[in-house]
């Protein structure tokens, strides 16, 4: 396929015009001429500099690679029909849907713009974190900074013992049968070949405790409402678990909360205020 420079110039820009702060979750300020996005804005929002995007809207530079034009799809909030549509522009095979894609909808990521003071994350059936509010980074460290299987939280709850620092003793043998749980259920749903499976048989090589888990076959355990977290800087958390649903996508957004007036309530408070120098350190806290 050949890289329509042209059609990807006036879709980039176009999409661009279209598009409020307020759509994306950034703030408007003052002095605002622009019609719509600035540049430099999407720039940020695809996590590249502003002199390359500039560039793809003046038909100019190198064929943006599967990967920036996945980042620039995300960064835009467009949908899959749209997304497919820009990686032919830009002479790429379409990503598949469903289940292995890690494109979040807009709709999902309108909700999650909004939650600037609130846990939340957003995180595929295989327990990776695609997404993570400032407040979010500040409770469990920055878990979208993590490759390879340490993604999954079910891979680190058993290869990295100090992943489970961060939660509650009396909660260890419940997560441990819900992560295989779990996983069994999508290796089952998505087949041999699935990256859920090659999970399992890199857990089953690793893990004494994964293999007599695994050898129990126990299916359908969900996770519990409420959570409890022992954080390294405020220590212990009660906090309330909601979770909502892509089906299309197979992704959650999962929204942590605490009950108004008690100490895990005012906890958060503080975390909000001390969690900026955790989140600047790029790194998930000992678990």
């Amino acid at each position: 396929m050949d890289l329509d420079r042209t059609g990807l110039a006036q879709f980039l820009r176009r999409r661009r015009e279209s598009l409020q702060p307020e759509d994306v979750g950034l703030p408007r300020g003052s002095r605002r001429r622009t019609s719509g996005l600035r540049r430099e804005e999407v720039a940020t929002l695809c996590h590249m500099s502003s002199d390359y995007y500039s560039r793809l809207e003046q038909q100019r530079g190198p064929r943006p690679s599967e990967q920036m034009i996945a980042s620039i799809a995300q960064g835009l909030h467009l949908t899959l029909d749209q997304r497919n549509h820009v990686f032919r522009l830009a002479g790429h095979p379409v990503p598949e849907r469903g289940a292995a894609s890690e494109h979040i909808s807009p709709g999902l990521l309108r909700i999650f713009d909004r939650l600037h003071d609130t846990p939340a994350e957003i995180v595929t059936e295989l327990g990776e974190t695609l997404r993570q509010t400032t407040l979010g980074v500040a409770l469990t460290g920055d878990l979208t900074s993590l490759r390879g299987p340490e993604r999954s939280i079910s891979y680190r709850w058993f290869a990295d013992p100090s992943t489970r620092m961060l939660y509650a003793p009396e909660e260890h043998e419940f997560l441990s049968r819900l992560w295989v749980s779990g996983l069994r259920e999508v290796a089952t749903l998505r087949g041999t070949k699935s990256r859920a499976a090659h999970l399992k048989d890199l857990l089953l090589d690793e893990s004494e405790e994964f293999r007599r888990l695994w050898s129990v076959h126990e299916v359908g355990l969900r996770p519990h409402t409420v959570k409890h977290f022992v954080h390294p800087a405020v220590g212990e958390l009660e906090l309330n678990c909601q979770s909502l649903l892509d089906p299309n996508q197979s992704l959650s957004l999962l929204v942590y909360t605490a009950e108004p007036g008690s100490e895990s309530a005012e906890k958060l408070q503080l975390l909000s205020i001390i969690g900026a120098s955790g989140a600047s350190t790029r790194e998930p806290f000992p678990q």
